[in-house]
C-alpha cells in the first residue's frame, strides 16, 4: 500500500472522495480509514504503528489535531488537508500548519483533497 487516508470524522467523506477518485484515477494504492484523534487515541497509535504505508494523508476539520499527532508517531511525509467547519476551515487550516519544529506537516488547501493527492503521488515518484 502507498497512502494511507485517514479521516478524523465520518462527516470529512465529501473530502475523502476528492482524494480517492484522483488516486483510482492513477491507479494508486491506498488504504482508507475513519480514525479520531481525540476519540480514538488508541485505535490511531495502533493503526499508524503498523501501517506500511508510504505516506499519510489526514483529513480534518475543526481543532485538526488529526495530521500532527500522525506527524509526531511516524517518520513518513504526512500531507493534511483541512476541513470547512465553523469559522469557514481557518481554525483547521491554522491548527494544522502551525505544528512545532521537527513534528513537519505539508498542508494543502481547505477541502483540497485534490491537492493532497497529487502532492502525494509527487512524492512517491521520488521514492520508487
Amino acid at each position: 500500500m502507498d497512502i494511507a487516508i485517514i479521516a478524523g470524522s465520518e462527516s470529512d467523506r465529501k473530502i475523502v472522495e476528492k482524494v480517492l477518485s484522483i488516486l483510482d484515477r492513477e491507479h494508486v494504492s491506498y488504504e482508507f480509514k475513519v480514525i479520531s484523534a481525540h476519540r480514538d487515541p488508541d485505535l490511531l497509535d495502533e493503526y499508524i504503528k503498523n501501517s506500511d504505508a508510504k505516506i499519510f494523508i489526514a483529513i480534518a476539520g475543526l481543532s485538526a489535531a488529526l495530521p500532527g499527532i500522525i506527524a509526531s508517531k511516524t517518520d513518513k511525509p504526512v500531507i493534511g488537508v483541512p476541513v470547512e467547519g465553523k469559522l469557514l476551515g481557518l481554525d483547521s487550516l491554522f491548527s494544522m500548519v502551525q505544528m512545532p519544529r521537527g513534528v513537519p506537516v505539508a498542508v494543502v488547501g481547505i477541502d483540497n483533497g485534490e491537492n493532497a493527492a497529487y502532492l502525494a503521488i509527487r512524492i512517491l515518484k521520488l521514492v520508487k
